[in-house]
């Protein structure tokens, strides 16, 4: 089997205007970034949305992208009007712990190597943005401090795993405090990009974002400090979603990259909505397991853009499932029942969040490998319909769109069969504090929450202002319900432990930090860059 570079590599691609031009987009309406990129004017439509969301991640792998461009593929195969709405990759995974975030196999996005580095720039310029507010905050308070800031709440950020800058001290001699580093990813400029409807409604929000406080408690925002029409001026063409295709052809939106443990997790809501707009169908995923990802997709940009997922999609693999259950990584292509069964409660918990707490028709997607046995697949789809979910084998990695056909059949079943009324976890009208409660015990099955002293003391400044109609964005440990990353499967008896409390008024979000979680990743002893090489005609290996 060749690796997934060579696949990459081999690829005949199709002119970018052939792919728009498949679903009727006019060459007027692209920027084109050389001959298979472009950028593409937003609009909104009414296409089915389908969310491809997993299990908590293991280092076993579940292949959730893959899936979802495998499906799309698929969904093309059986004749259906099918677009992709991605996220972007950012470079700190890429060069970090996990490497690019294209798909693999045959069931990828290309041009591979552009996408998980510098792209359209659209992180980069996010970035600048960020870091532009940031400066003229502290200019501003060089220059009299006008505005009587005493607290500098918001953060410079850096699109790099970079654990130098979780701790600094800056600001010697005029302004001097100790402050963090977010990763561009985690920032709330990415966030307002992400959520909002259009530029005017970007602007707005840029605006909306609070710097600090007075000495009095006052907030201070970026229009206040005057950065809004710049950050805007710089994200102009970031706005815009951006264009791609799989290796089969099927039209890739893939735009905006929030992670989905410390932000929310979801694409942009223009991407989404542009997508929706040429086709019938849009395939889109969540970051980390449905937890995470699908619940801020479903709680958070679900009421941002007013769209629903007509279907949900949650991607398990036996050897995740075994790893889950406590088996050693090195072991997994052994069978294992008793490991399989323990693990398989996690998977049955995030379908029963999706189909009790959201009303949401869910099938799982079982990602099979060669090493897994028929009797193996079978334990999980029995557990599956015993959750009232069906469950369908895919090979989407080693055949492509042809490896998806049956689940591909089996969302359009469930696209086409009678809808429940969309419920959220909970109504945007209860305190945030009963909100965090309710993600916690009703998606994460914890006991109830701790609010620490940082925590309570935000809860009472957020009491009775506007910030207490906003969505929560829950960041803690990707790797299992709780917030302990030791504790896999579907534990039982834990409680989340809120450490504090941030107000984003620009993305319209709390930010809950739970357990240890932090903003800015950490590079591994090994990170992946230490594998890359590229060659002299441009060539590049280790992306993946």
């Amino acid at each position: 089997m060749k690796t997934d570079i060579q696949i990459a590599t081999e690829a005949k691609l199709q002119p970018i205007e052939k792919v728009a031009k498949s679903i009727g987009i006019n060459r007027k309406d692209l920027r084109l970034y050389g001959d298979y990129m472009a950028k593409v004017k937003p609009k909104t439509g009414k296409g089915k949305v389908i969310l491809v969301t997993a299990i908590n991640p293991t280092a076993a792998g579940e292949g959730k992208t893959t899936v979802s461009i495998g499906l799309a593929d698929a969904m093309k195969r059986i004749g259906l009007k099918v677009c992709l709405a991605l996220r972007e990759p950012s470079l700190g995974p890429v060069f970090g712990i996990k490497g690019g975030a294209a798909g693999g196999g045959y069931a990828q996005i290309a041009p591979m190597d552009d996408i998980n580095l510098h792209f359209t720039g659209d992180l980069h310029a996010i970035t600048a943005a960020n870091n532009l507010l940031a400066a003229m905050t502290d200019s501003h308070m060089y220059f009299g401090n006008e505005l009587k800031i005493d607290k500098v709440t918001f953060h410079r950020c850096l699109d790099m795993n970079d654990r130098a800058l979780r701790f600094i001290h800056c600001g010697i001699k005029y302004n001097d405090r100790d402050d963090s580093f977010d990763i561009t990813a985690a920032s709330e400029v990415m966030a307002a990009l992400c959520l909002s409807r259009n530029a005017e409604d970007l602007k707005r929000r840029l605006g909306n974002i609070i710097v600090g406080y007075t000495a009095e408690d006052k907030p201070v925002y970026c229009r206040d400090i005057k950065a809004d029409e710049a950050m805007a001026i710089l994200l102009k063409d970031a706005v815009s979603p951006n264009l791609v295709q799989t290796l089969e052809g099927v039209p890739a939106f893939v735009h905006g990259g929030p992670f989905a443990n410390i932000a929310h997790g979801c694409n942009s809501v223009m991407a989404t909505q542009t997508a929706m707009s040429y086709a019938d169908y849009v395939v889109t995923e969540a970051g980390f397991g449905a937890d995470l990802g699908a619940e801020k997709f479903l709680d958070i940009k679900c009421r941002a853009a007013g769209i629903k997922p007509e279907a949900v999609v949650i991607v398990a693999t036996v050897r995740a499932l075994k790893c889950g259950g406590g088996m050693s990584k090195e072991n997994l292509s052994e069978r294992n029942d008793e490991a399989l069964k323990s693990g398989l409660g996690n998977l049955i918990k995030h379908i029963e969040n999706i189909s009790g707490v959201f009303s949401r028709k869910c099938v799982v997607a079982i990602n099979r490998f060669v090493s897994d046995s028929d009797e193996e697949i079978a334990i999980v789809e029995n557990a599956c319909k015993a959750a009232g979910a069906p469950a369908v084998c895919v090979n989407v990695w080693g055949e492509g769109g042809k490896g998806g056909i049956v689940l591909a059949e089996k969302v359009r079943e469930l696209c086409d069969s009678p809808d429940k009324e969309f419920t959220y976890c909970y109504p945007l009208s209860d305190s945030t504090e009963d909100k965090i409660t309710a993600v916690a015990t009703r998606i994460y099955g914890a006991d109830g929450v701790e609010f620490e002293p940082a925590a309570q003391e935000m809860l009472k400044k957020i009491k009775g202002t506007e910030w207490e109609k906003y969505p929560v964005c829950i960041a803690k440990t990707q790797y299992s319900l709780s917030d302990n990353p030791l504790l896999l499967g579907r534990p039982a008896g834990f409680k989340i432990r809120i450490r504090d409390l941030t107000v984003r008024t620009g993305a319209e979000f709390i930010v809950a930090i739970a357990g240890d979680i932090l903003l800015m990743p950490g590079l591994g002893k090994h990170p992946n860059a230490e594998k890359m090489k590229i060659y002299g005609d441009g060539t590049i290996e280790g992306l993946f």
